[in-house]
C-alpha cells in the first residue's frame, strides 16, 4: 500500500485543477464571461444597479422609506432587464455547468474514499459499514452471524 502525505495529495489536486480548467465547460464560461464584461449595455446597467444600491442604503439608514421603495423598484427592473439579455443567460449557464462539474468531482472523490476506507476494513460497500462497525455490532450480539 502507497501512503500518500497531504502535499502529495494538494499536488494531485492542483493537477486535476489544471484539467478541469481545460474543458469545454470551462472554456465556454471563461468565453461567456468575456463577453459579458465586454458589452457596454450590461457594464452600464451594472454601473445604473450600484448607483442606486448606494441610494438605497443611504435611504434605508436615514429611514426615508417611500424614496427606498422607488429605488428598489427601479432596482428590480434593471435587474429583470439584465436577466433577459442572452448573454447574460448564457453566462448563468455556463455557471451551472461548470458548478455542476465541480459537484460531480467532489462526490466522486468523497465516494471513492468511502469506499476505499470501507473495502480496507473488510466493510460491507451495499451496507456502507466499514470493518470496524460490523466488528463492534457482532460483539454486541447485532451481528448478522
Amino acid at each position: 500500500m502507497t501512503v500518500y502525505s497531504k502535499d502529495d495529495i494538494v499536488a494531485r489536486a492542483r493537477e486535476l485543477g489544471k484539467m478541469m480548467s481545460d474543458t469545454e465547460e470551462v472554456d465556454f464560461f471563461k468565453r461567456a464571461e468575456a463577453q459579458l464584461n465586454g458589452n457596454e449595455k450590461v457594464k452600464d446597467t451594472i454601473a445604473r444597479i450600484k448607483s442606486l444600491q448606494k441610494q438605497a442604503v443611504n435611504f434605508q439608514h436615514y429611514g426615508k422609506h417611500e424614496a427606498l421603495k422607488k429605488v428598489e423598484a427601479q432596482i428590480d427592473k434593471l435587474q429583470e432587464e439584465l436577466d433577459e439579455l442572452p448573454i447574460i443567460q448564457q453566462f448563468k449557464e455556463s455557471q451551472v455547468v461548470v458548478n455542476d462539474l465541480l459537484q460531480l468531482v467532489a462526490s466522486t472523490i468523497s465516494k471513492q474514499v468511502t469506499d476505499e476506507i470501507i473495502e480496507s476494513t473488510g466493510g460491507d460497500l451495499l451496507q456502507g459499514d466499514t470493518g470496524s462497525k460490523m466488528k463492534a455490532d457482532q460483539n454486541s450480539g447485532m451481528g448478522c452471524h
